[in-house]
């Protein structure tokens, strides 16, 4: 199994999956200023991200997107922000993470 590259994305989707929030609306985090992220989602690289400049605020969605549990991505990610962002993120992001992420919210794919 560990060979077999349809089983590991298969895996990864899984665990992309279970920590989906139940609709977008639950991403309720900031749209301004500076985030500090915990060492559990940002352990490598910077940690104090300003959501007002633009590259920062794609990096804090990457990041959150990729590392985030849950309560994470409800915490740190805000809905508006993910809707406009998306068009661009979602090629900046894993094909499990993109493909999860479509699949839930369909609004993300138009």
């Amino acid at each position: 199994m560990h060979d077999d590259p349809s089983a590991i994305a298969s895996l990864l989707r899984e665990r992309f999956r279970r920590r989906l929030p139940s609709s977008l609306n639950e991403l309720t985090g900031p749209e301004h200023g500076t985030v500090e992220l915990p060492l559990h989602i940002a352990w490598s690289g910077p940690r104090a991200l300003d959501l007002d400049l633009p590259r920062q605020r794609m990096s804090l969605y990457r990041t959150v997107l990729a590392e985030g549990m849950r309560d994470d991505l409800c915490h740190f990610l805000n809905r508006d922000i993910l809707l406009e962002l998306w068009p661009v993120l979602h090629k900046l992001i894993s094909r499990a993470i993109k493909d999860v992420w479509e699949e839930a919210f369909p609004e993300l794919r138009s």
